[in-house]
């Protein structure tokens, strides 16, 4: 038995997006909205935010770029194809299916965006568990909890990351020669955790699981679709290490590939509903916001939980006050809030604070974009996710995933 691949304008779901504005579009359109008054009440002077927007301006490009990638390969069926082949890989036994899901999960939060992992990855492991008998719960939990804990090792995996590489000039190959051993102690301890609570024996009701049928890819449209916009994604992780600071370049380029191969077999797919207007809304917002908080007294604040040591106190610091402000306010404002009061020549405190701002948004919904897509969608598809026990479970987890991570850097 096999599934046949649908062509993408017949994906379920993949219609013109026309529902209302959920509660949490209404808050990123008020964080843009509260940034925009900031400009015009004069509370952030206009040069500073022009300064500001024109810095993030890259990262713009790569995440509209990134994130279109994602969707036009998840809607050619690139993602449903490798996940299904995993769970095969499987043959039934939930240790080594759940080594292959977590992987995949982390091989995409490291090399496509966290957000990728989130919006994307998260749905094509849940449509895992009706074929297969697989429990939601523990595929859910490793899409969100990886999407944050992988995101350390290159500039792409998150957007702290970029801002962080530009801050101290390091290139891909760089960034990812200081940051693999934080990157592997974190993935050590969410892997044991992820096991322990939710895929081992007495956390699960059955032994085995039923492996799926493999999916057939039929039609010249549907080939086409599959492997041109697979080739777009394996170029864009290949040129990741050779794109040095124009990694926004390299996934334009991608996108482009992308856009060219639904140009040729499917226009109909191609909709303004692509562009990821919320995540741009809400980080242009967050650049006007954070700054103005910050000229009036945020900046002394995270002064002071800081400190100004050098050494490995300076990085506990960093990454605790990282790691805190992430759950209170969200990761990105607490990573630059905490950037501009480290002085660049401390190399080792402001990669702990962006660890701690990546490891450790894992006990507040709020706390990370990705986990704020992540817990939305399976809100709207009624998998059942306990906000107390994922918040106990994350604390636990942000807790010793920080503090290995912190604890790697230093050592190595």
């Amino acid at each position: 038995m096999t599934d046949t691949l649908r062509p993408p304008s017949e994906t379920p779901g993949d219609a013109p997006a026309r529902r209302r504005l959920s509660r949490l579009d209404l808050v990123r359109l008020g964080v843009l909205a509260a940034g925009v008054a900031c400009v015009a009440t004069g509370l952030l002077p206009r040069a500073e935010a022009e300064a500001n927007l024109a810095r993030i301006g890259p990262l713009l490009v790569f995440l509209c770029s990134v994130i279109v990638l994602a969707e036009l390969t998840r809607r050619a069926g690139v993602f449903d194809v490798l996940a299904r082949r995993l769970a095969i890989l499987g043959r039934g036994r939930y240790p080594l299916l759940f080594v292959l899901c977590a992987g995949f999960a982390a091989v995409v939060t490291m090399t496509l965006n966290l957000d990728t992992t989130a919006v994307l990855l998260t749905p094509v492991l849940l449509a895992l568990a009706e074929p297969t008998g697989i429990p939601p719960l523990p595929l859910a939990v490793t899409t969100l909890w990886l999407a944050n804990t992988a995101s350390l090792l290159l500039p792409v995996s998150n957007l702290t990351n970029l801002l962080a590489a530009d801050r101290t000039g390091l290139d891909a190959a760089g960034f990812a020669a200081r940051m693999w051993a934080p990157q592997l102690a974190a993935l050590l301890v969410t892997l044991a955790l992820l096991w322990v609570w939710y895929w081992r024996p007495a956390a699960r009701e059955t032994g085995t699981y039923r492996p799926p049928a493999p999916v057939r890819v039929t039609g010249t449209r549907q080939r086409f679709l599959l492997y041109g916009t697979g080739t777009a994604a394996a170029a864009f992780v290949v040129a990741i290490p050779f794109a040095g600071t124009h990694v926004d370049l390299a996934a334009l380029g991608a996108a482009a590939i992308a856009l060219g191969a639904y140009l040729i077999a499917d226009r109909r797919a191609l909709r303004w509903e692509l562009v990821p207007w919320r995540l741009l809304v809400f980080v242009v917002g967050l650049f006007l916001v954070v700054p103005t908080v910050s000229r009036w007294g945020l900046t002394e604040v995270v002064h002071a939980m800081i400190g100004d040591d050098p050494g490995a106190a300076g990085a506990v610091r960093a990454a605790a006050t990282g790691a805190g402000l992430s759950n209170l306010v969200n990761n990105l404002p607490a990573y630059t809030a905490g950037e501009t009061v480290i002085d660049p020549a401390h190399p080792d405190v402001l990669l702990a604070l962006l660890i701690g701002t990546n490891t450790g948004p894992l006990v507040t919904p709020w706390a990370s974009l990705a986990t704020l897509l992540c817990l939305e969608y399976c809100r709207d598809r009624g998998v059942r996710i306990s906000l107390r026990r994922t918040a106990a479970h994350g604390l636990v987890l942000a807790v010793a995933a920080t503090g290995v991570a912190v604890a790697a850097l230093l050592l190595v």
